[in-house]
C-alpha cells in the first residue's frame, strides 16, 4: 500500500533495497540524535528487523514526501497520510523522510556508498 501511494503521489522510485541494519548501522544512520533520549529506543527498534529504504524523485520532492509521510507522531498526523495510516508511535512511525537536500544527500550516499 505504501509503494501504491508513492507512486500515486506522482514520485519515481529510483532506488529500492530491503536490509537488515546491524545495531551499529543504526547508530551511525541516526547519529545526528546520539545525545537525545530516544536514540538507543530508536537505533533498537531500526536494528531489530528487515527495513526498506528508496530513493525518491520529483519535483519538490523532500517537501511534498513530507506532506505525504505527515508529522512525526502517528497520533497527531492528519488523516490519510502514512504515519498516521502506519505509524505506531513517535519511534516506531512507519517511515522516515530527508528534511533537507543536504540531508538527503548524506543518506542517500550512507545506504547507497559507491564501490
Amino acid at each position: 500500500k505504501i509503494i501504491q501511494r508513492i507512486e500515486d503521489e506522482g514520485f519515481k522510485i529510483s532506488g529500492l533495497r530491503m536490509l537488515h541494519l546491524n545495531k551499529e548501522e543504526a547508530k551511525g544512520f541516526y547519529i545526528i540524535h546520539k545525545d537525545k533520549q530516544f536514540y538507543e529506543s530508536l537505533t533498537d527498534f531500526m536494528s531489530s528487523g528487515e527495513i526498506v529504504i528508496m530513493v525518491l524523485e520529483r519535483e519538490d520532492a523532500i517537501s511534498h514526501w513530507r506532506r505525504v509521510m505527515g508529522v512525526t507522531d502517528p497520533a497527531l498526523a492528519e488523516p490519510g497520510t502514512l504515519r498516521q495510516m502506519f505509524g505506531f508511535s513517535i519511534e516506531r512511525n512507519a517511515l522516515h523522510g530527508s528534511d533537507s537536500p543536504t540531508t538527503a544527500e548524506w543518506e542517500i550516499n550512507y545506504f547507497y556508498k559507491k564501490e
